[in-house]
């Protein structure tokens, strides 16, 4: 899977796009390649393993994903129309909602804090990730920003044979306002986790390069499966075969017919792969063989200081598989 890396080693961006590769894949790999900013975010084990959904659901729907090792529902939230009546608005969805859940846990861990930044903090972040602060973009964020407050998750994980449960809002402060004075719905300065949330995401946080998120910022699958790989390939101790019924279940609620499930998820491995050169797969007619591969984060100690303790960090290296 690391074909691409060494071709663009070898030949550059220019020389690779005339040969048989997907722009998108070859633009990837190339913009993380030579990406400089050696950020470090984080997110709790169980959105590795399930996210949310990749478009745009009835807003009253709730969103269900079921596989043998964990199970989420996130159920959408309602608020009160200015006439008394009640309003659904919809489960979280697409690219932004995971850039906005990303940061929320990222500066969690980061700062070992409920209490997050929102505001500039928030507004800098999106544009390093490589969304604009005006316009649309932003437009989206605060839709998703809302869904997010509102939503309600559970989350249940099995691991070495105990469950591990999240049951709550993901925070227990709004992330915006309305600002009559400027036309528009603000970010708030300042949100919070809710505790079972923070509490499940200091026990498993897991380490991804933000430079890889910034290069497929807009693929919603891509960055599900690359938070899976991150989560999953460091830990194998033996190769493990994952069928495609089992990654149905877990990424392809919504695509219905198999066959297009494979073609889809194909695609999108190929440029969550060109953003983690280490990992080792090969795509079989049965499905995956995922083999044992230097984590995302390879070259840091990913050590997460909480008080009383010391933090060990470096900057990761890219290499090219």
């Amino acid at each position: 899977m690391a074909e691409v890396h060494a071709m663009l080693e070898a030949h550059g961006r220019q020389g690779v796009l005339k040969l048989d590769f997907d722009r998108r894949v070859v633009d990837a790999a190339a913009d993380y390649l030579g990406d400089e900013d050696g950020g470090i975010g984080f997110i709790y084990s169980g959105w590795a393993q399930a996210a949310l959904p990749h478009k745009r659901l009835p807003d009253d729907a709730p969103w269900q994903v079921r596989t043998d090792r964990v199970s989420l529902l996130v159920e959408p939230g309602r608020k009160t129309r200015p006439d008394g009546s009640l309003e659904w608005i919809g489960v979280p969805y697409g690219s932004r909602a995971r850039l906005i859940m990303l940061y929320l846990q990222s500066e969690a861990i980061r700062t070992n804090s409920r209490e997050i930044e929102l505001g500039r903090s928030l507004r800098a972040w999106l544009g390093r990730m490589g969304i604009s602060p005006g316009g649309k973009s932003i437009k989206d964020v605060r839709e998703q920003a809302e869904r997010i407050t509102r939503c309600r998750l559970t989350f249940e994980v099995q691991q070495a044979g105990r469950s591990a449960l999240v049951q709550q809002l993901i925070v227990d402060k709004a992330l915006f306002t309305e600002d009559a004075d400027s036309g528009g719905s603000q970010f708030l300065e300042r949100t919070k986790l809710s505790e079972t949330f923070f509490d499940q995401l200091r026990r498993h946080p897991v380490p991804i390069e933000e430079s890889a998120i910034r290069a497929i910022n807009r693929h919603s699958m891509a960055l599900d499966i690359y938070c899976w790989l991150a989560y999953r390939l460091h830990v194998l101790p033996s190769p493990l075969q994952v069928s495609w019924k089992a990654l149905h279940a877990q990424f392809g609620t919504g695509i219905r017919r198999l066959d297009h499930f494979r073609e889809t998820f194909t695609e999108q491995l190929a440029l969550a792969t060109a953003v983690y050169p280490a990992a080792k797969i090969d795509i079989k007619p049965m499905g995956l063989v995922l083999s044992p591969s230097s984590p995302p984060v390879a070259a840091r100690k990913t050590v997460v200081a909480f008080p009383g303790e010391a933090a060990s960090r470096q900057s990761p290296q890219k290499k090219a598989g």
